[in-house]
């Protein structure tokens, strides 16, 4: 396949699912299998990094007026009952953090099982099933609205969120690290919906905390590549012209993708929930196990 028309699949990829709940791991690692590339080898290792540093620049652009409200309210918040920890911003170091030093301290068990089919396959099953369970239990007391009396959910803006939910939600975010086809997205979200939150305002903080937390992931891992770091490094001498243009149309297509899913997520979950993608992961799931099992047959 022509290397150009390969950067756009895997852009159009990587900008569909990083955001959503149904893991961008799991379904570049898929593409890997079906494409027969090796993401594994240093210039594509290098380019999967590049087209998620390209899907996460969507988010500042996206959130800028949010962001740009929080900083201007930090740190007493709006109605000034806010703190250095418990503002928005403060949140959401704190769960970063939170995810952060096991995820760096397991390193190498997260390398070791972001080759494995099966892994991704029970993730994606099990995680499908966990999602649909707790977007169930919290529908009612969604259309009921945050006026209702009794309603399992109080929290329904970012603002009003507890730095307890904060530290749950990280600590949810570990999972996703240490299994592949979790998904952050999903982990953070569900955590939130656990924790209290609606589906609107756990999926805000998610995308808030995915910046921190994908910014630094990967950039940290392409200064190991660039430094010749890590299996099958890679310097920037060694990518020549052709190289640079695949990289650029991975990246590009990556953000203008991943804006639109990000723009078109957040009004289809505040209408209609998260069940549609628990089901499309529980079956994606199956069909990667199964084909695991082909393999090790």
């Amino acid at each position: 396949m022509n290397d150009y028309l390969l950067s756009v699949i895997l852009g159009v990829i990587e900008g569909l699912t990083e955001f959503l709940p149904v893991s961008s791991t799991a379904h570049l690692r898929i593409s890997e299998a079906l494409l027969h590339i090796s993401l594994s080898d240093g210039y594509w290792k290098m380019y999967t990094i590049v087209i998620q540093l390209g899907a996460i620049l969507c988010l500042p652009i996206y959130f800028r007026g949010r962001i740009a409200k929080f900083i201007s309210t930090f740190p007493k918040g709006e109605r000034g009952d806010r703190t250095v920890l418990t503002h928005p911003l403060g949140l959401t170091m704190v769960a970063f953090v939170v995810t952060a030093i096991p995820a760096f301290l397991l390193t190498k068990v997260i390398g070791k099982h972001l080759e494995s089919l099966q892994i991704i396959g029970t993730s994606l099953l099990v995680g499908g099933v966990v999602m649909w369970i707790i977007d169930a239990m919290n529908s009612r007391a969604e259309a009921a609205g945050p006026n209702a009396s009794g309603s399992r959910i109080h929290t329904w803006k970012t603002e009003d969120m507890s730095l307890g939910q904060s530290i749950w939600i990280g600590a949810c975010q570990i999972l996703s690290a240490l299994f592949p086809g979790t998904s952050r997205s999903m982990s953070t979200i569900a955590g939130g919906q656990v924790a209290g939150m609606s589906r609107a305002s756990a999926l805000e903080f998610s995308f808030f905390l995915s910046i921190p937390t994908m910014v630094v992931a990967t950039c940290y891992d392409l200064l190991k590549s660039l430094r010749g770091k890590g299996t099958n490094p890679i310097g920037v001498a060694q990518i020549d012209q052709h190289g640079w243009i695949v990289l650029a149309i991975g990246f590009v297509v990556s953000f203008i993708v991943a804006y639109g899913a990000v723009a078109w997520f957040m009004a289809w979950v505040r209408k209609r929930g998260f069940a549609p993608f628990a089901i499309y992961r529980i079956i994606l799931g199956m069909l990667v196990l199964a084909f695991a099992a082909k393999l090790a047959a």
